[in-house]
């Protein structure tokens, strides 16, 4: 067995885990989680078949998501960013540190970071947060090259309370590593999210491909 098939099946394992123990864990708020080792850090992954099928589960559970893919922002543009969620009425506003990076496709930012569609995507080593225009049910997204460094991605839910959601990747995982972590919630609604960084200005991450779901688009459990 080569060294990259191991990578998948220690990646099918967590993904597995997560995407079947998370429901039980948490009746209320399910979360979906999956994880594909890169290739280092000038070689982009071409497909990530862990990440795939967990925004496949994580979607099934929304009709018509709204998924924000920064295509329509230049390089290099800084927050504040007015983001759009089509098909879900939803907008937003992405505050805090970071940028939008252009790489072409088939490659990386010769540091392990490429879109995960088209050809932009968020880049950031400290804290930002997205503020949304009504409260939602559910949100998802593509983490990438996320903890190669040894920082972890943190995940604040706002409703006037705070919620610390874990996310599971790989701690010291191979540049160019592409995750995928997504949740719905059945009974409370968040007006904000806040990205954090646990090794801010050290550790780079790139987010791309954000989905998010109202209320009105989250599948009831049984429907």
């Amino acid at each position: 067995m080569t060294a990259s098939s191991r990578t998948v099946v220690a990646c099918t394992l967590v993904a597995a885990l997560f995407l079947t123990l998370a429901p039980a864990a948490c009746a209320e708020l399910t979360t979906f989680f999956g994880e594909d080792f890169g290739l280092g850090e000038d070689t982009p992954l071409l497909e990530w078949p862990m990440a795939d099928a967990a925004e496949a589960a994580f979607t099934a559970n929304l009709e018509d998501p709204g998924i924000e893919d920064l295509e329509a922002f230049e390089d290099e543009t800084r927050a504040p960013l007015p983001i759009v969620f089509p098909g879900s009425g939803i907008t937003a506003t992405l505050r805090g540190t970071g940028w939008i990076d252009v790489v072409p496709a088939g490659s990386t930012n010769e540091a392990g970071r490429y879109a995960t569609s088209g050809t932009h995507y968020w880049e950031t080593a400290d804290e930002f947060w997205i503020t949304f225009s009504e409260p939602i049910a559910a949100f998802g997204f593509h983490g990438v090259d996320v903890g190669d460094f040894n920082g972890s991605v943190t995940l604040t839910l706002v409703d006037g309370r705070s919620t610390d959601l874990t996310i599971p990747h790989t701690i010291g995982s191979p540049g160019g590593t592409v995750i995928y972590f997504g949740f719905f919630d059945n009974q409370d609604r968040y007006t904000r999210i806040v990205f954090g960084n646990s090794a801010p200005g050290y550790d780079y991450f790139g987010f791309d491909d954000m989905t998010v779901g109202s209320v009105e688009q989250v599948i009831p459990h049984g429907a």
